[in-house]
């Protein structure tokens, strides 16, 4: 887990960070020299694979320091989810006996039937429509921020000071990005954001599409994704779901090596939950729900003491 930090540096995540940063500047600085379709796709895959370097920071990586790897992916692109807030929810997430519980997994984007039942109108419209690829990549960034964020706020107005010191530290973070884009180099703020900002989170969802499922075995509920070179970058590895869960402290570019190592048995663990590249994933489901919203059984999930 994240407390078994390698006491080595990790010199390709490293470079990756700063070619990532290096990229996203230079792609802002000759912004009105660049034709749109090049700077969304080279924007928002870099926005994208900036969120994947969070995720591995949070797991320990890329040096021993927690300080300093936190500071190397300190700025954020997205300008929509919290570091800490993330690293929090995200560690939660990694409680493997909770996996897609909607009342313990933060990463479950299932409802208890009995919420479900009460979703009418217009939001039971947008909730179907999350509910398919093409829509969870159009409108599930919108939809994220406006949940999470309502979320987090009321929990700031309740009083919870972790929350508030999240966000506290997430301004700075986005105001580097916005003074750099802004002030700076004089981008229009709507056109970095709808040409990288909001097309990155969007990439970034993509992973978490079918990440999991609900299934009565626990080990039964993470994918694997046998995914091409550029998606495998996009999310480090982390396609390859199950041998992520299975050992959460690898670095990325050595995941690759377990899974071949592993494959039959970690295809045996997940009773053969798996995908041969993302484009199998939006063929079937890019203007069909993988799943109900609501969760299917509730025998499944493990019943919580009060």
């Amino acid at each position: 887990m994240a407390d078994r930090r390698p006491r080595e540096i990790e010199w390709p995540t490293v470079a990756l960070i700063a070619a990532v940063y290096a990229v996203l500047a230079g792609l802002v600085w000759f912004h009105a020299a660049l034709p749109w379709w090049v700077i969304l796709p080279v924007g928002a895959y870099c926005a994208a694979l900036h969120s994947s370097l969070q995720h591995e920071v949070l797991h320990g990586h890329p040096t021993g320091n927690r300080l300093l790897n936190e500071a190397l992916v300190f700025v954020t692109p997205t300008l929509w989810l919290p570091y800490l807030r993330y690293k929090a929810t995200h560690l939660t997430h990694h409680n493997d006996a909770d996996l897609t519980d909607p009342r313990l997994d933060p990463e479950s984007y299932y409802l208890l039937p009995e919420h479900w039942a009460g979703v009418t109108g217009i939001r039971r419209v947008l909730f179907d429509i999350n509910q398919t690829l093409g829509g969870r990549m159009l409108i599930g960034p919108a939809i994220s921020i406006v949940r999470f964020w309502s979320s987090e706020f009321r929990d700031i107005a309740q009083g919870n000071r972790e929350t508030l010191k999240a966000w506290a530290w997430f301004v700075p973070a986005g105001a580097v990005t916005v003074w750099y884009v802004v002030f700076v180099v004089g981008m229009p703020f709507w056109q970095y954001y709808l040409l990288i900002a909001y097309p990155g989170i969007s990439l970034a969802l993509v992973r978490s599409f079918c990440e999991h499922q609900a299934a009565e075995k626990v080990e039964h509920r993470t994918i694997i994704v046998e995914a091409s070179p550029v998606w495998s970058l996009l999310f480090l590895n982390n396609n390859l779901h199950v041998a992520h869960h299975a050992r959460p402290a690898l670095a990325w570019y050595k995941l690759p090596a377990f899974y071949r190592a592993e494959r039959e048995a970690l295809i045996a663990r997940n009773n053969g939950y798996l995908m041969k590249g993302y484009g199998e994933i939006f063929s079937r489901f890019l203007f069909r729900a993988k799943e109900p919203i609501a969760y299917p059984n509730m025998s499944w999930l493990r019943k919580l003491v009060s």
